[in-house]
């Protein structure tokens, strides 16, 4: 336990003064407790020997003002530290996983990555305080009472010795059913948080279907969790019952073997007395350890899963930090990837050059959203390699790397603080001049204009308050803020109304106006297809097909039967026939429909 926690925080000098307070407290008080043997041994004679039990009460008194002095100091150390540990904790965390590859962040690990920074970290500073503390005094005060006990009489000593594995024999195996049963309430409980925040969000919807007590999903998680405390319970009884037996058990026999030694006169009273009162010591830190047991285990699990964390290889650093990229060229040479066992990628070759716009299509789990995090590393790659200005990525600084790449995901989120300040996230210095240009380029001064408090205005929790098309604006304007030379987009336009759609293709293409800038952009719009130079058709982690739009058109390939499906949609209309119903009807080149339709 202790051996964990010291490898858990990176600067365990205070965890070590704790532990190591704690173990003298213990200590002194099993010596404190042997003084009873010859304080006993003196004053229990048929004339008391004042003189020679001096020394020992004196030794006594010291050792107990030092005890309190100890207590004293200890109490707030140990108040300081659990808040002071959990401190560093979440430190050495969240500087941990900034070194992590991109692709780490998944949406189950970000949970887990909340979980440990609001939960786990608090957890294994408190429960390091207030459970590490008595079980390492339950541990060693036992342990010292038995040293001093085979100075006194060997067989009682004896008797402790084969007390003590019997009774962490019964205490393992509680361990055991109590680690098992903490992981599985911990996943009920992580269950029931994730449906509580599902209730919250979907109040509208659940008050719609007449749910707004809880959904089905929410009373199911309250349900297994009481299920799973439940059998928690009914699998621990017997082995806690056990332990509580050795322990009684041993008490019996104690009381057995100084009865025995005192009627056959082979211990005096003195020492019979303090015998007992010395087993008394010895047997109650031992019954308390199993009050200690499940807080242990939460405790260990805590210390688990932050240290399956900590222990994530980081993102290898380049040996050059100082290298720098001199073109925004991309090239993929022989790419595969994979995800886990999910081939993504297969030997997939291609160059973006500067001043261009290169569009990535195909349908869904082609690999195009792969190709786009390899770019910006993401991941790396297991075969092959991925370029940029000529140099494998793996070999560019990640802040180099970064610096020079912008990113406009297609789920934008956005801080709940004011458009400029989520716009200065890209160049915290930018000057209003710089900030001004980048809205128009983006087309967000339209949006700014008609806000009531402009540029001041409060987004919400992750953007709430604006529409997708707004928060894209908003996305674009940090690329055109940062001038990063590499920009990769996600879907940008999908999923708009026409008017965002349209004023986003602009944004695009003024982004790839640029001739320095090279623009990666998946596309699925027409309007967005058309303004390429290059056109990437994947197919199942491959290259179908490689060229121009209009090359590609006319070769009647798979990007030729996608781009007519996509001209097809855009001409559908609503047409009423009648006056209750609706129909979707195509229009014709000229924009009048077809015949026979009304």
């Amino acid at each position: 336990m202790i051996g964990n926690l010291y490898r858990l925080w990176p600067h365990p000098k205070l965890l070590i003064r704790l532990v190591a307070l704690t173990a003298i407290q213990a200590v002194l008080q099993g010596l404190l407790l042997g003084c009873l043997v010859p304080i006993l041994r003196a004053l229990l004679q048929p004339r008391p020997d004042f003189a020679e039990a001096m020394p020992w009460l004196l030794a006594g008194a010291v050792g107990l003002a030092l005890y309190w002095v100890l207590n004293v100091i200890a109490t707030p150390l140990s108040f300081a530290a659990s808040m002071e540990l959990a401190a560093q904790l979440r430190h050495h965390l969240m500087s941990h996983v900034t070194t992590l590859p991109l692709g780490w962040f998944t949406g189950d690990r970000k949970a887990r990555l909340a979980r440990a920074i609001t939960a786990d970290c608090s957890h294994a500073a408190t429960l390091t305080v207030t459970v590490g503390a008595p079980a390492i005094t339950s541990t060693l005060v036992p342990a010292t009472i038995f040293a001093l006990t085979s100075f006194v009489d060997w067989r009682m000593a004896l008797l402790f010795a084969a007390i003590a594995p019997l009774s962490f024999l019964a205490l393992r195996r509680s361990s055991r059913v109590a680690a098992a049963t903490e992981i599985e309430l911990e996943a009920a409980v992580t269950e029931i948080a994730g449906r509580a925040i599902e209730l919250g969000q979907a109040q509208p919807v659940l008050r719609a279907a007449g749910q707004s007590a809880g959904s089905v999903r929410m009373r199911a998680a309250l349900d297994e969790h009481r299920a799973t405390y439940r059998r928690g319970l009914g699998r621990s009884l017997v082995p806690d019952l056990t332990f509580t037996g050795v322990v009684m058990a041993g008490f019996v026999a104690v009381l057995c073997l100084g009865a025995k030694l005192l009627f056959d006169g082979e211990v005096p009273i003195a020492e019979t007395v303090a015998l007992l009162v010395l087993a008394v010591r010895f047997l109650e830190p031992l019954g308390t350890l199993i009050e200690l047991v499940g807080a242990l285990r939460a405790m260990d699990n805590a210390v688990a899963r932050l240290q399956s964390i900590l222990s994530t290889p980081p993102l290898l650093q380049a040996e050059d930090a100082a290298r720098q990229i001199a073109t925004a060229e991309i090239e993929f040479a022989d790419v595969s990837f994979a995800y886990s066992d999910k081939p993504a990628l297969r030997e997939v070759s291609f160059r973006c050059l500067p001043g261009t716009m290169t569009a990535l299509v195909g349908p869904s789990g082609s690999g195009k959203t792969t190709v786009i995090r390899l770019i910006a590393r993401f991941f790396d790659v297991a075969e092959g390699a991925v370029r940029v200005g000529g140099i494998d990525v793996r070999a560019i600084d990640q802040a180099t790397l970064m610096n020079d790449v912008a990113i406009i995901f297609q789920d934008v989120f956005l801080f709940d603080d004011t458009i400029e300040q989520n716009l200065r996230l890209a160049k915290p210095d930018a000057t209003s001049e710089e900030l001004a240009a980048a809205a128009k380029a983006a087309r967000l001064d339209e949006v700014i204009h008609r806000l009531p408090e402009g540029w001041a205005t409060r987004v919400g929790e992750g953007g709430a308050q604006l529409s997708g098309g707004e928060r894209q604006r908003v996305s674009i304007a940090r690329a055109f803020l940062k001038r990063a030379r590499i920009v990769l987009i996600d879907e940008a336009s999908s999923a708009l109304d026409p008017e965002n759609e349209a004023a986003i293709s602009q944004a695009i293409a003024q982004l790839a106006s640029d001739r320095r800038r090279t623009v990666v952009v998946i596309a699925h719009r027409p309007a967005t297809l058309d303004r390429a130079d290059l056109v990437i058709a994947l197919r199942d982690g491959a290259v179908a097909e490689i060229g121009s739009p209009e090359q590609l058109r006319q070769s009647g390939g798979a990007f030729g039967a996608l781009y007519r499906q996509y001209e097809q949609t855009r001409g559908w209309r609503i047409a009423a026939t009648g006056p209750a119903k609706q129909l979707l009807n195509p229009l014709t080149s000229d924009g009048s429909q077809p015949r026979g339709h009304a």
